[in-house]
């Protein structure tokens, strides 16, 4: 141990903007390796800045104990869609961070009527022991309110967690979308190698000190370092140098990467061990609300989206996936954009490219499935 964290190395050929999605793990490593006694001490941070507000109008349709479901719907009829938001010290604005860069209001715009998205809460010391149990059951929760089946979207990390409940639900999904999802790790990527070299009872020993609770603060101010408005000109697709209202994307960026959230030490630890050290998801091993879950019983039609420069999640990992299911090849489909990891959800170009196509999929009549057939979007 050392009595200074150094400062993180970039990764070759990784713009830093990505890196932004390894720092709750690699803050993790620097942490261990600094491990001091005035650990809570160096949490401290600026005044609270308000948090940004949501590009798409919305309604809160339903409060729980890990998330508010959020409602950006244009009316009552059509199939239900619910993305399912990264839950990893960033806010779920990534799924409408902003004007053109914007997920939510590209798919209303795609014909997408019936749309919510999981607004995922920060942990407060009452919720220390949340696990993924208890975010899968808030999930079922919100499922149940929409109304089942429901074409379910899953972003990075919220991939993941959507793979896990369509496989214990089978029923309750009719369609799946796995966008940048890390689910087998086998393929090698730079938060699986980093996981590896954390000694898990440190971590352990980490969360306890920190009263069950990992702070965003923390963990942010231990990765803090400069990123050029160049990374996040990658990131968004698009110039912001060249006027005002690039200037304004630029600091909205800015500002939504300083709103972290904290996370419950219990499923900290559950995420570390289970999906990025264990494996458990593609192994088979995963027990999910009390049941073990078998990836073959996802059988619905499944969508794959990956980053052909993506550090985060390999574009091999997230197509491996596709060998995992059940679901037969005719109703599997794949896309891969020239892009990182950030920009499968906030770039112009991967917006107005890949996620219209999986619009115009998710709406599509594919035919019969296990005896149900399709409804389209109103």
């Amino acid at each position: 141990m050392t009595d200074k964290a150094r400062p993180p190395e970039r990764h070759a050929g990784a713009d830093l903007a990505q890196q932004l999605w390894l720092w709750p793990f690699e803050a993790t490593r620097l942490m261990l390796d600094a491990y001091w006694p005035g650990f809570a001490d160096r949490a401290a941070m600026p005044a609270d800045e308000p948090p940004l507000s949501w590009t798409t109008p919305n309604t809160i349709a339903l409060q729980l104990p890990s998330m508010r479901l959020l409602d950006f719907s244009q009316g009552a009829e059509g199939q239900p869609l619910l993305v399912c938001a990264p839950y990893a010290l960033h806010r779920a604005l990534i799924a409408d961070f902003a004007p053109g860069h914007s997920l939510v209001e590209l798919l209303r715009d795609a014909g997408v009527a019936r749309l919510h998205l999981t607004d995922w809460r920060a942990a407060t010391s009452e919720m220390r022991y949340f696990s993924i149990d208890t975010y899968l059951a808030d999930l079922n929760v919100a499922v149940d309110e929409i109304g089942s089946p429901v074409d379910l979207v899953g972003l990075c990390q919220g991939g993941w967690l959507s793979l896990l409940y369509a496989a214990r639900f089978p029923g309750k999904v009719r369609r799946l979308v796995l966008a940048g999802s890390p689910i087998d790790v086998s393929v090698p990527s730079q938060i699986s190698m980093m996981v590896a070299s954390l000694p898990q009872p440190g971590i352990e020993a980490m969360v306890g000190q920190a009263d069950g609770i990992i702070s965003g603060r923390q963990m942010r101010q231990f990765w803090s370092i400069p990123f050029s408005p160049g990374d996040v000109e990658t990131v968004l697709q698009r110039d912001l140098l060249k006027s005002a209202a690039g200037a304004a994307l630029l600091d909205r960026f800015e500002r939504w990467n300083r709103e972290t959230l904290d996370l419950p030490g219990t499923y900290y630890l559950e995420v570390t061990d289970w999906i990025f050290r264990q494996n458990r998801i593609a192994h088979g091993h995963f027990v999910a609300l009390g049941r073990a879950v078998d990836l073959t019983d996802v059988k619905v039609p499944v969508f794959l989206l990956a980053a052909e420069n993506d550090i985060v999640v390999p574009r091999d990992q997230a197509l491996a996936t596709a060998g995992l299911l059940g679901t037969q090849p005719a109703w599997l489909e794949r896309a891969i954009e020239p892009c990182g990891h950030h920009s499968l959800f906030m770039g112009c170009k991967v917006l107005n490219n890949s996620w219209r196509r999986i619009a115009r999929w998710l709406q599509a009549d594919l035919g019969d499935i296990k005896g149900e057939k399709p409804r389209r979007s109103a």
